[in-house]
């Protein structure tokens, strides 16, 4: 925490003292250098608690507790032809406590287990030709925490219609992860621990269309694929009989979500952004999402954006509760977050963008806070609160 303060201001700093106006160049020469366009800064606190926790079979406390914090420092330069040249840098780091991972060793008081910190950079480039009016890119992710790792890679493609109104963008992403099988301590035994592969490719599409100057639609549609190790190796089950493995599921697994978006002007100070979204997947998991954000301009520096969504889950067929399987069974999970369930989520955005920029820094140009409470019908809760610092 004091570090990221200490960046914060050391930040402020650097964007006060950096001079606002360069001299001209007396050979008339343009330089195209690579210079910082945006820097974001984004802290958020979550806690959760609830009794279904898939480390003790589907009963137990699920109470976590997660401290996080992303850096992205955004930079341009315009090529001789015009074409904007992006590149992205992000760094996140993560820092959670986890009652449920404690209880890997049931015995234990306090276990390595018990907190943890995730570590995920990644760097991504675009090319936008205006004039083409079409875009093309790409990023390389990783992410690595104590008993998992991943490294991701994707491509971007994006063109406009002729009239600018509408546009059409492509992305495929692939992930590379390891596990490592950190299995319950009663199921220990035989090798070392082991990891094993997770890949996952998605192709992500989607069309926007400047419908009127008061109404915009998105249309979004994806295919992900998953093959490898897909369940977690300290999740236990337990079965009628009173025995207890480990959860086993597919090692394949097939998604497809559809969702569509409508941003709506109706004049004045409000907006009202409205999203819809259906999931389906061959684990016969299925869903309806419906979410609902409506920025009230309160002033010309100050808005706020009440926000919900409601979301209702089908289970998948590999799922049952704590004493509930069969020992026959060939796949199993307690797993409440595969069960059926629905869920509420509603909160409050509040955003400042001074004219003259805050603390009269004038890159230091917006900070938004934001609150949502979480409440699942598996009798779990959870509270969110962030902070986003924007320096443009």
């Amino acid at each position: 925490m004091k570090r990221n303060f200490i960046t914060v201001f050391a930040l402020l700093a650097w964007m006060k003292a950096y001079p606002q106006n360069q001299p001209a160049d007396s050979s008339g020469y343009e330089k195209r250098k690579l210079k910082i366009e945006e820097v974001n800064w984004v802290s958020g606190y979550y806690t959760q608690d609830g009794n279904n926790s898939a480390v003790t079979g589907g009963v137990g406390t699920e109470e976590l507790t997660d401290f996080s914090n992303t850096v992205d420092l955004k930079l341009i330069k315009y090529g001789k032809d015009g074409v904007k040249n992006n590149l992205t840098i992000e760094v996140g780091l993560d820092n959670y406590t986890s009652a449920s991972s404690d209880m890997i060793d049931l015995s234990a008081n306090s276990s390595a287990s018990s907190a943890d910190n995730r570590f995920y950079p990644s760097l991504s480039y675009l090319r936008e030709n205006d004039v083409k009016g079409q875009a093309v890119g790409g990023g390389l992710s990783f992410s690595s925490e104590y008993d998992y790792f991943s490294a991701g890679a994707n491509i971007h493609f994006a063109k406009k219609s002729k009239n600018r109104n509408g546009e059409f963008t492509a992305k495929f992403q692939s992930f590379f992860d390891q596990v490592t099988m950190i299995k319950p301590i009663e199921l220990r035994g035989g090798p070392g621990r082991r990891r094993e592969p997770r890949n996952t490719y998605a192709l992500s599409l989607s069309y926007s269309q400047i419908i009127n100057p008061e109404l915009q639609v998105v249309v979004l549609g994806d295919v992900i694929t998953q093959k490898g190790y897909l369940g977690l190796p300290f999740h236990r089950v337990y079965f009628n009989n009173t025995s207890v493995r480990m959860e086993n599921l597919p090692d394949t697994r097939l998604k497809i979500p559809l969702a569509v978006m409508a941003s709506y002007f109706p004049g004045g100070r409000v907006i009202i952004k409205a999203y819809y979204r259906y999931y389906m997947d061959d684990w016969k998991i299925s869903s309806h999402t419906f979410n609902l954000e409506i920025p009230i301009k309160v002033t010309p520096t100050f808005s706020l954006s009440p926000f919900g969504r409601m979301y209702v889950q089908q289970a998948t067929e590999h799922f049952a509760g704590y004493g509930e399987y069969t020992i026959d069974e060939t796949y199993y999970t307690s797993n409440y977050d595969l069960s059926a369930f629905n869920s509420n989520f509603v909160g409050l955005g509040l955003k400042y963008i001074p004219l003259r920029g805050i603390f009269g820094i004038k890159h230091f140009n917006a900070v938004e806070f934001r609150y949502g409470h979480y409440t699942k019908s598996t009798d779990m809760i959870s509270d969110v609160i962030s902070m986003h610092l924007k320096f443009k």
